[in-house]
């Protein structure tokens, strides 16, 4: 059995959505931590991210999906496997940057010397000031971050995806303390068992695949001979496209795989090429 840990919270139904083009379908109770899925190989356990490096580190978990930022945090002894490049909004790295109204004065690092700090990441927070020899006080904020300053606190570290939040908020960004993207993390003892090592990557390949797939489309068409070398030309690829003959000698069978976007304007490119018979479909994983 390989016991996970999966995010619950914001990040629980891009979780679980990956898992099902992964493959994997989990049913989940509002009543049970502990959804069930059509795996008996897997045990899952639904938890805030911020605990998961705890529980694998300790061997509780074999491994799990939680942020960087939660495992830097947690300064635990974990094996990083893969990165999974998704997010509850965009796919763009989840900043923690330090901020403080627009009006203020401080502009550096050096300017937070003897102010006070709120933030739900205090030990990276702690270690940040340490590294350019500021000394501050450092508090833990339990959500709303952002209505804090300036009247309770002097700044804030805070973790964002697109600064929209800060920026209704008249906040200015002063640096960035860390980017933080989802990472499979694996208990060391776990990682050294073989069998659940190759379960383990078994699963991720089936994971990396489905995000591979994202925002790609499968495109099949007819093309004459005496046209294909017209149509390669026009036509990008992850590779080579696939090409194969027809009952009619004088068609080929093309297929390739494109970024959706570019599909709308490929299409009448191709048609000009004198390319025909275009069927476009979705796509699950999509695996090298």
């Amino acid at each position: 059995m390989l016991k996970i840990g999966i995010p619950k919270g914001s990040l629980q139904e891009a979780t679980l959505g990956l898992f099902k083009r992964a493959g994997y379908t989990f049913s989940v109770s509002s009543r049970s931590y502990q959804p069930q899925v059509d795996d008996m190989e897997l045990e899952a356990t639904l938890l805030r991210a911020q605990e998961i490096p705890r529980y694998v580190a300790e061997g509780i978990l074999d491994g799990g999906l939680t942020g960087w930022d939660n495992v830097v945090e947690a300064g635990v002894d974990v094996q990083d496997v893969a990165e999974l490049v998704y997010s509850k909004a965009t796919t763009r790295p989840y900043r923690w940057v330090l901020a403080v109204p627009e009006d203020s004065d401080i502009r550096r690092p050096e300017d937070l010397e003897g102010k006070r700090i709120a933030t739900e990441l205090v030990q990276v927070t702690r270690r940040y000031l340490a590294s350019h020899g500021v000394t501050a006080h450092v508090e833990f904020s339990w959500g709303a971050t952002e209505v804090k300053v300036p009247v309770l606190v002097d700044a804030i570290v805070e973790g964002t995806e697109t600064g929209s939040t800060l920026r209704a908020h008249r906040l200015r960004i002063v640096d960035t303390l860390l980017e933080s993207t989802p990472r499979w993390i694996v208990n060391p003892r776990s990682w050294e068992d073989s069998w659940k090592r190759e379960k383990t990557e078994n699963l991720l390949l089936l994971l990396t695949g489905a995000l591979a797939a994202d925002g790609t489309v499968g495109l099949k068409m007819n093309v004459p001979r005496e046209q294909l070398v017209a149509v390669l030309e026009v036509l990008p690829a992850m590779r080579r496209p696939t090409i194969s003959p027809l009952s009619d000698e004088e068609w080929v069978a093309v297929e390739t795989i494109l970024p959706e976007k570019s599909v709308r304007e490929l299409i009448p490119r191709l048609k000009k090429c004198g390319a025909e018979g275009f069927v476009e479909y979705p796509l699950l994983k999509v695996i090298p």
